[in-house]
């Protein structure tokens, strides 16, 4: 888990816009490393990996608002796929709670804009309203879509080192 916090404040760092003309909505990809830990231990492994990460990067570059949004938003993307991944170990299992975490994460980011950049940033409540299908909305289907192909590809891939040896049967 500590390896999965520090990728992940690693990958925090490695932004950029994904919409034109809306520069200051960057992608990184700090939330996978939490969803992939969210599949192999649970939600709560997840969840932590994420708000460790998220509370770190806040720190290093005193961004409490920026924080606070990663971490609502980090829930929202973690628990959904965490709970459902944990009642159904399947790939099928995983890619509906993704699709799910990716609309919770959606929400989570419109809610955190409403609460948290007027009461912090100043900017006024009915400009985040009218940002909100424009730009919020298609930025952050984006980012959870990338987020969750990035997690079924690197889970696959590292799932069998990260997670206890299952029964091994050895053919006849």
């Amino acid at each position: 888990m500590a390896l999965m916090c520090a990728i992940g404040v690693l990958l925090s760092f490695i932004e950029f816009p994904l919409l034109p003309g809306v520069t200051w909505l960057k992608y990184d990809a700090s939330a996978m490393p939490a969803m992939v830990c969210g599949f192999a231990f649970g939600p709560a492994a997840g969840l932590s990996v994420g708000v460790v990460g998220a509370v770190i990067h806040g720190i290093l570059m005193a961004d409490f608002t920026g924080a606070l949004m990663n971490i609502l938003v980090v829930a929202g993307f973690v628990l959904p796929a965490a709970l459902v991944y944990r009642r159904s170990r399947t790939f099928r299992s995983g890619v509906v709670g993704l699709v799910l975490s990716v609309i919770a994460a959606t929400l989570m980011a419109i809610l955190g804009n409403l609460l948290v950049t007027p009461a912090w940033l100043g900017v006024p409540l009915d400009a985040v309203v009218a940002m909100i299908l424009p730009i919020l909305t298609p930025f952050n289907l984006a980012k959870g879509a990338l987020n969750a192909v990035l997690t079924l590809v690197v889970y696959k891939s590292v799932s069998n080192l990260i997670t206890p040896k299952k029964k091994q049967v050895k053919g006849r």
